[in-house]
């Protein structure tokens, strides 16, 4: 019997199948895997993972059953595995757009369901996750919350943020690495090579993001410390703002939230 299955093994599913395995939390022998083709999870066997394109079959064998696919994949999944489901398991769904109450009714209200929205940096252990439950006892959204922490950082917020959580956070990926693009493309204008300004843009954004990580200091009293009166950084900012950064920004962040909450319906 396998501890954990996780339905979609893509990206997201595997990342944190080797977090799992990295923290100790479980050996590879106790995690399934599945996938509607087979043979693209080969090289997880060879690690030692359970692969199988049988979901019902992995899911009556699990404690904890990770949904793992897209929006557009999940009613046809959910059906077919509905009478596998027990009510002792947890579901753990990172599908983006889904409730919980859309998951119960379809494999019974009285199912346990989390949602957890994990990002992109699930991959190198860095995800920023969010958690949240309609009805799941603190024990059960505990045991969740120490699985995503094996692949990131985790906060447990309301259901009702999970779409603002998945702009944030999960879309926020992009919007970051577009801002590190764009500062590049800043750096070769003002003289440096491709290579090297995309480096030092890279470095330097990773370098602000661990000074307010590791200060626990707000974004604003840093950036005092960099604009002197007159100074070429206020120049620079303000500019930016003239242009709409920030306001931009933002406004992106508020429409994808709006489109991540409608793309289960959609």
């Amino acid at each position: 019997m396998s501890k954990i299955t996780i339905i979609g093994s893509g990206n997201i599913g595997f990342s944190l199948a080797k977090g799992l395995v990295k923290s100790g939390q479980y050996l590879p022998s106790e995690i399934t895997l599945t996938r509607r083709n087979i043979t693209a999870l080969k090289d997880e066997a060879d690690l030692g993972f359970i692969v199988s394109d049988r979901n019902s079959e992995a899911v009556a064998t699990a404690e904890i059953v990770v949904l793992a696919i897209l929006p557009q994949q999940l009613r046809k999944v959910m059906e077919e595995i509905k009478y596998a489901v027990r009510p002792d398991q947890i579901i753990v769904s990172v599908i983006s757009g889904v409730s919980c109450i859309d998951i119960k009714s379809v494999l019974g209200q009285d199912t346990v369901v989390v949602r957890a929205m994990p990002n992109t940096a699930i991959a190198i252990g860095q995800s920023m996750t969010c958690i949240a439950s309609d009805d799941a006892s603190e024990e059960k959204i505990s045991v969740v919350e120490r699985l995503f922490e094996t692949v990131g950082s985790v906060v447990v917020i309301q259901e009702d943020l999970m779409t603002s959580a998945t702009a944030l956070c999960a879309c926020g990926i992009a919007f970051f690495l577009r801002a590190i693009r764009a500062a590049s493309q800043g750096g070769v204008e003002i003289g440096f090579h491709a290579h090297d300004a995309l480096k030092m843009a890279v470095q330097t954004a990773k370098g602000a993001a661990d000074l307010l990580l590791q200060t626990q200091n707000h974004p604003e009293g840093e950036i005092d410390k960099v604009t002197s009166p007159k100074g070429c950084t206020i120049a620079g900012l303000n500019e930016m703002e003239h242009n709409g950064f920030s306001s931009a920004f933002i406004k992106g962040i508020k429409l994808s939230a709006k489109k991540a909450g409608g793309l289960y319906n959609d």
